[in-house]
């Protein structure tokens, strides 16, 4: 009859097992949450526009849902509001699976549903619907496919199509989408 294992064995075991589960939530060395992101990190900027974005919030409403997910996978919309304004940002995330492990294509693998902001002096931006968003999207923190209540961050590094209007006058803008900005679960 073999003896049985030692309790300091055991707790051995529980130990490497909790960590592995913690490796498999948050891939590797992140933590879950949104780290030390600004929640006013997302910029919109360039020829005279200088945006901030706010109080990003992920809700897995499978609003964009990916041919082909898992089953298990839900797509997770992401909005928030201009800063000192109520237009809004929202950005639907297809796969936040794939998003937690590999940098995103702007547009593709998050998409952005809508943009606008006021710009002051009777001038409003908003997604332009000609043109396709450019750049990358990376994903810290960001465990349970986007539905941990820790929330995550996303950094930014593109350039979207932005119409803008002014008086009655509009015109179309490549603007830099940029910064990394905290996204908060659901309340």
């Amino acid at each position: 009859m073999s003896a049985s294992p030692s309790r300091s064995h055991i707790e051995v075991r529980i130990a490497a097992a909790l960590g592995l589960a913690a490796l498999a939530c948050c891939g590797g060395d992140d933590k879950c949450g949104p780290g030390t992101a600004a929640a006013d990190g997302l910029s919109l900027a360039g020829t005279g526009v200088d945006v901030k974005y706010a109080g990003l919030v992920a809700s897995p409403n499978n609003d964009c849902p990916a041919v082909g997910a898992p089953g298990d996978v839900t797509s997770v919309t992401v909005s928030g509001t201009q800063v000192g304004s109520s237009f809004s940002v929202t950005l639907c995330i297809p796969r936040p699976d794939l998003l937690a492990s590999t940098p995103g294509t702007l547009g593709t693998d998050v998409k952005i549903i809508d943009m606008g902001a006021n710009i002051g002096n009777g001038c409003t931006l908003a997604r332009s619907a000609t043109g396709t968003p450019t750049g990358t999207v990376v994903a810290s923190g960001l465990c349970g496919a986007g539905k941990n209540a820790a929330g995550f961050a996303l950094t930014f590094d593109g350039v979207v199509p932005i119409k803008r209007t002014c008086n009655g006058t509009t015109d179309v803008l490549d603007l830099a989408l940029t910064g990394t900005v905290a996204v908060s679960a659901p309340h």
